[in-house]
């Protein structure tokens, strides 16, 4: 279901804003669960998961970077 209307009247943050908000935060929070599923893939030894795990969460920690950067930029203005 798409909302037509702007919804930041709830939140009284714009809908744009509170999604990018919403976007860092899922990105650090992948990063975070991540940690531990490298964790397990470390201590059973498979390296190639270990590998995927880490490659997503360098992904995430990216991610979560370039959301940040461009946060702070349109939250100065």
């Amino acid at each position: 279901m798409t909302s037509t209307a702007e919804t930041g009247h709830v939140t009284g943050t714009a809908d744009k804003d509170y999604n990018l908000i919403w976007y860092v935060e899922a990105c650090l929070e992948n990063a975070l669960r991540l940690e531990s599923y490298i964790q397990d893939a470390e201590r059973a030894g498979d390296t190639e998961v270990t590998e995927l795990f880490r490659k997503a969460q360098a992904d995430s920690r990216k991610g979560a970077e370039l959301g940040k950067q461009l946060l702070s930029r349109r939250l100065a203005d």
